[in-house]
Parts: C-alpha cells; structure tokens; sequence
C-alpha cells in the first residue's frame, strides 16, 4: 500500500486547521487505497495555533507537527515538511481552508497516472484582488525567468512524487522557491482542477513586502537571466548614447547656430545614472545572497517536534 504525506504550512489557522485536517482524513479513510500522515508546520503563529497542532497530535497518531523559532516564510515550511515526509507521494496545501483537502484524490489519480508532480488549478479564485495581482506577477515571473511552461498553472496546492521531494530537499541554500525546485527536477507535470473556497477568517499572510521578497527569490535563486537582461539594456543604452552623441556632432557641424541643450545633457546623465544605479543594485542583490549562503544562512530552524520517533527540542 503506498504512503501519502500532506505537508501543511501554518500561520493564524488555530480556527481552521482541525477543519482542513478532517477533510483529510475523511477523504482518505473513503479511498481505502493509502496509508497517509500529516505534517503541520507552525511557521512561528502569533496566536494559539501551535496548541492547535499539539492538540491533533495527541488526538491522532499520524499527525505531526514541527515547530519554528522564528517567522521564516511558507516556502521554508515546506522545505522543512518536505524532509520530514516520507510518503511515497507528498501533497502540500494550505492551512485557511481555500484548497479543498476533499479533492486530494484529484491530484493523487494524476500521479498515478504516471505525472511526476500535479497543481490544482482554481477556476474561480477566491482571493482579494491583491493577492490575484500578485499571483500573476509570481505566473508571469516563473514563465520568463525559470522556464515554466505557458500552459501550466502553479499554485500552492501541489502533488510530487518521492523522486520530486528528494532532489528538492537536497537544496540546502537561504532563499528555498519551490515551484523552481519543481521545475529543475522535471517538466512531466499537469493541473486538474479543484474548487477555490471562500477564506473562513482572516487575511493573506503575503503582503507587498514578503510577496517581493518571493519574487527575489525566485528569479535570483534559479535564473541568471536578471544579469543577462541587464546587460543587454546596458549595451542597447551605451549604443543609443553613442549614436545620440554622433547625431548632436553631425548637427552642429551642419548649423553651427545650433545650440547644445543642456536639458537633453541632464535628462541622458540622469537616464544612464539610474540605469547604472539599478545594475549595481541587482548585482549586489546577487552577491549579498550568496555572502548569506556561504555563512550557512539555515532555511529554518525548529524549535519543537511532536509525535516524531525523533522527537527533540
């Protein structure tokens, strides 16, 4: 009988974390076919939601919880889940309740259909217009600078399989992205899709500022493209003066009368000066991640593990 791990990450959910875990097990013990177990990862929630996770680990044996010191993001929650799961296939959702757990055998019918990982797509998405906007940024981001696939939608309810989960939890650098980890590892994925609910409580835990710090993370994390685009807008700029400076020679050798603007001379020094301010800038973005990862940044650090055979504080 193969093995299902769901991975949860989990932040303000003390409310609707046991609903989502009884739309598991209810869904699972209907299909008969799989042993499964959960892994709920408090990404250090400001309110009750660890008791919560201690609570259905006491109350059932295949829930585990793990436990961070600090707030390190949704993607190091999954990265530590993932290392902590040992299914044969691994599903990841989310903790509010929008990803339907009921339609898990959805994703699950993909993989073994031969599909090395399955996104559940949203046909009617349920989030404010400002975590839509940023979806799309993070669609159009992940498209052009890591190689996804136009056709395929990305979203935080995903199914990978084992050989999947093992490349990606070799990933030991600061800044995990894991649609990235995804996309290295294979192309043989699809999407099914799956009703998006209306969020029970609360708000997105993605602000502005985490929501650009995830983009950072993906396209300096696994594309050098950045670089690469910022040298071709630095050589075409470098060209476009050159050509500008040759045009205002010829124009006065013609009609000496004319006279230089000082306007244009400003308006070309502040055009190439920001343009170079912003190369340096995303040089250094570059260099400060990896000065962060050569001091072995950790992803996340635990501070508690319950109902683990290794259980240690």
């Amino acid at each position: 009988m193969k093995r299902v791990s769901f991975v949860i990450p989990c932040y303000r959910s003390e409310h609707t974390l046991p609903g989502v875990v009884a739309e598991i097990e209810k869904k699972m013990d209907s299909l008969g076919k799989y042993e499964y177990d959960i892994i709920l990862v408090n990404d250090c929630s400001p309110d009750d939601t660890l008791g919560t996770i201690r609570k259905l680990c006491r109350e059932h044996s295949n829930i585990k919880g793990i436990s961070f010191s600090r707030n390190f993001g949704q993607h190091s929650a999954l990265m530590a889940g993932l290392r902590h799961s040992d299914g044969d296939y691994v599903v990841c959702l989310d903790d509010d309740g929008q990803t339907p757990a009921d339609e898990a055998d959805k994703l699950l019918d993909k993989l073994e259909e031969g599909y090395d990982a399955v996104y559940a797509r949203y046909e009617h998405k349920r989030h404010s217009a400002f975590r839509n906007l940023g979806s799309k940024v993070n669609e159009l981001m992940a498209r052009t600078m890591l190689g996804k696939p136009a056709r395929l939608y990305v979203s935080s309810y995903f199914a990978v399989r084992r050989f999947v989960v093992e490349d990606m939890v070799r990933y030991e650098n600061s800044y995990p992205y894991v649609i990235g980890l995804v996309l290295r590892v294979t192309k043989n994925i699809t999407n099914v899709v799956v009703n998006h609910r209306e969020r029970e409580e609360g708000t997105s835990g993605y602000t502005f500022k985490k929501l650009v710090g995830l983009w950072f993370n993906g396209f300096t994390a696994f594309s050098v493209k950045p670089l690469r685009i910022a040298t071709a807008i630095g050589a075409v700029s470098a060209m476009g003066g050159f050509v500008y400076g040759v045009y205002t020679i010829i124009k006065r050798l013609v009609n000496p009368d004319v006279p230089v603007g000082f306007s244009s001379t400003m308006a070309m020094i502040v055009f190439f000066g920001g343009m170079l301010m912003l190369m340096l800038g995303l040089i250094g973005e570059y260099i400060g991640r990896i000065y962060i990862s050569l001091n072995n940044s950790p992803q996340y650090v635990i501070r508690e593990k319950i109902n683990f055979d290794d259980e240690e504080i």
